[in-house]
């Protein structure tokens, strides 16, 4: 794409450019490639400096240009021999050049953004079984991976930055995609990531503590996540958008009263548009009636937990929104057998339910075990952890919230990253009342988890929180592969088959 095309279609972020190229035909270059990782430039390509949070793009510009890049977009005034193009704002400019580079490709597919601060994975995962039960060719970008057409990749954030969100989209739109699900973390929505990637359906799950090392209080964190909602899906440029809004949540409730758009709220109380009822729920199935705008619908899940039921009911109200048929609806329901690392059954013929969750704030810890507690026949015993370099006014109150729920808690680490594990699990440990009776603390998470089943009993339920489907753990020496499934499993066979 040429230069001037570019520059055009982001004219209200420039503030000025500066053609340092002494031959007049280069001032209007073919680009070839759009960057903000110097390292990663290619001959040909434009090159914008992002301030990140470890490193900043600005200083590594004369890399950019011996990599080959023949623009540089920085909020700086830089002499360099290359065009400078000065803006307001790096990220808000990568986020235009991005969708103009790469055509737009949101505004010619259906895009359903869900934001949240729990059950964002689970919801799409919901979302795309029913998707391709519908017959629609399906993506997914998310925590986990993004996906589609049958292939896998890895994803190192749940909400790729913006250039690689667009480039994704435009993958998937060449391979015949109709409808991308995308998590959008409140990281995303505060970095511009998701800008001018339009929606068709808006979904919020809830929103708990969390992130608070990153937006340092609640009132921030919460701004963020409505952008999603006043920002990028009341202006977008499609038809028939909507908002699912789980009103459930006092700040479900705050949106749904101010966003203006066609909007529909859902949840387990009376009075939601859309809402389930006739629950039955054990340890390996819920059972109940769907009851939205038009009629009723009976669904059978082996998802569990009642906050799993919130998570079919915003997708629910994203399929509704959609027009998607009720029987299509409950048959994608069912098709979802589980979720990677949410509430995830690790297979066993000892007797015990054994789940592996990625709860790691301390209203999913909560979640979880109040729905293990309410549904268990024998002892709860939860194994768990807090990472480092986060939040560290949540860890007493994961503490807490474990001494109330769990018959057995044992403490333990997570991703400790750059913090000492001891010091972290001191800090949760300062959360509980009585830790001598119920509470065990092991540092290495494979002897906290061999612990807990050697603590179990047939009937027994066991909870192995914080990493989910992580297949890895971050020690201040480097990530060693650790996966809480794999590891589980092993010590089962190997104790409860003496």
């Amino acid at each position: 794409m040429k230069f001037s095309n570019l520059l055009k279609n982001i004219s209200d972020e420039v503030i000025k450019v500066d053609y340092n190229t002494p031959d007049i035909s280069s001032r209007d270059p073919e680009i070839t490639s759009i960057h903000y990782r110097a390292q990663d430039v290619r001959k040909g390509g434009l090159f914008v400096a992002v301030k990140g949070f470890a490193a900043d793009g600005n200083d590594y510009i004369d890399l950019a240009l011996t990599k080959g890049a023949v623009v540089i977009v920085t909020e700086k005034q830089v002499k360099k021999n290359a065009i400078i193009l000065q803006v307001k704002n790096s990220r808000k400019a990568l986020s235009m050049i991005s969708a103009c580079f790469f055509h737009a490709p949101s505004e010619r597919l259906i895009i359903i953004g869900i934001t949240g601060t729990n059950g964002k994975t689970t919801t799409a995962f919901l979302m795309e079984s029913i998707l391709q039960k519908a017959g629609f060719e399906t993506g997914v970008i998310g925590t986990i991976n993004y996906r589609y057409c049958g292939k896998t990749f890895d994803n190192p954030v749940t909400t790729p930055e913006s250039s690689d969100l667009h480039m994704i989209l435009s993958q998937m739109l060449k391979h015949g995609v109709t409808h991308v699900i995308i998590e959008v973390s409140s990281h995303a929505l505060d970095l511009h990531r998701i800008e001018h990637c339009w929606l068709d359906i808006g979904v919020f799950t809830n929103l708990t503590r969390d992130h608070l090392d990153y937006h340092k209080d609640m009132d921030s964190y919460w701004a963020c996540k409505k952008k999603m909602f006043l920002k990028n899906l009341a202006f977008t440029p499609k038809k028939n958008n909507a908002a699912v809004i789980n009103c459930d949540d006092p700040r479900g409730k705050e949106l749904y009263n101010i966003y203006t758009g066609k909007k529909y709220s859902v949840g387990l109380l009376n009075g939601n548009m859309i809402m389930p009822g006739d629950l039955k729920e054990d340890l390996k199935s819920i059972k109940g009636t769907f009851f939205y705008p038009g009629g009723t619908f009976d669904f059978n899940t082996s998802l569990v937990g009642r906050h799993n039921v919130h998570n079919i009911a915003s997708a629910v109200g994203a399929a509704v929104s959609l027009g998607i048929n009720p029987d299509t609806i409950s048959s994608g329901i069912e098709d979802v057998k589980y979720v990677p690392g949410r509430l995830e059954p690790v297979p066993n013929s000892y007797n015990r339910f054994v789940y592996v969750d990625y709860a790691h704030t301390p209203d999913a810890l909560e979640q979880v075990l109040s729905t293990l507690k309410q549904i268990s026949k024998k002892k709860l015993i939860c194994v768990f952890g807090c990472g480092g370099n986060r939040d560290k006014g949540k860890r007493p109150e994961m503490g807490k919230i474990a001494e109330s729920f769990a018959d057995i808690t044992i403490v333990t680490s997570d991703n400790p990253r750059d913090e000492d594990p001891m010091e972290i699990i001191n800090h949760i440990v300062n959360g509980m009342s009585n830790y001598t009776k119920k509470y065990f603390v092991h540092k290495d998470r494979k002897n906290a988890i061999e612990l807990a089943v050697n603590l179990s009993k047939p009937g027994d339920t066991i909870l192995i929180a914080g990493k989910g489907s992580e297949s890895y753990q971050i020690l201040k020496s480097g990530v060693i592969h650790f996966d809480d499934r794999e590891e589980t499993e092993k010590i089962l066979n190997q104790v409860c088959r003496k």
